[in-house]
């Protein structure tokens, strides 16, 4: 029998090692799977080759494992950076948003991701990027609406005369 092989080795590996990543319940079993090999008398080293992890993390599994059992091949608490605005804050942005920015003091006729962090920054003391501040947009609900240009609503006279005066 001739023995069967994988094409594009290397992508189909990086694509299954993301897969066992994104959820909680394939990485327990990730884990659960490094241990029984270690059990089975794999080293921690050998194991992490054959699975893709760091020896340290085969260390880690088998250390927690013996002191917790089970449980200690369970998903710890991520706790992640804190959030830099509390959601008093952000229903409080959320109230401010729902006015003009000439409203609140600043020289800008809409609420852009620009014009929000600097808003940000006078009130609150905390700096927030664009990109950020297009995050809090969304999560409040708003969406990008690009005012017309001004030449829609233009006088028809005034721009013929400015056509005419127009030299190329």
């Amino acid at each position: 029998m001739r023995p069967l092989t994988i094409a594009d080795p290397a992508t189909i590996v990086l694509g299954l090692q993301d897969e066992i990543r994104r959820s909680e319940e394939s990485r327990y079993d990730h884990r659960l799977h490094g241990v029984l090999l270690v059990a089975q008398g794999m080293s921690c080293p050998q194991v992490a080759r054959l699975l893709g992890d760091a020896p340290r993390a085969v260390e880690y599994w088998v250390r927690r494992f013996e002191a917790q059992g089970l449980a200690g091949l369970l998903e710890g608490a991520r706790s992640g950076r804190p959030r830099r605005l509390s959601e008093v804050r952000v229903e409080e942005i959320n109230r401010v948003l729902r006015q003009t920015p000439r409203e609140v003091g600043l020289s800008r006729n809409l609420w852009d991701g620009k014009t929000l962090g600097a808003w940000i920054k006078r009130q609150y003391g905390v700096c927030l990027g664009v990109r950020q501040c297009q995050r809090l947009f969304r999560q409040l609900g708003f969406r990008l609406r690009k005012p017309r240009p001004l030449i829609a609503q233009a006088n028809p006279e005034l721009h013929e005369a400015h056509k005419r005066n127009f030299k190329r």
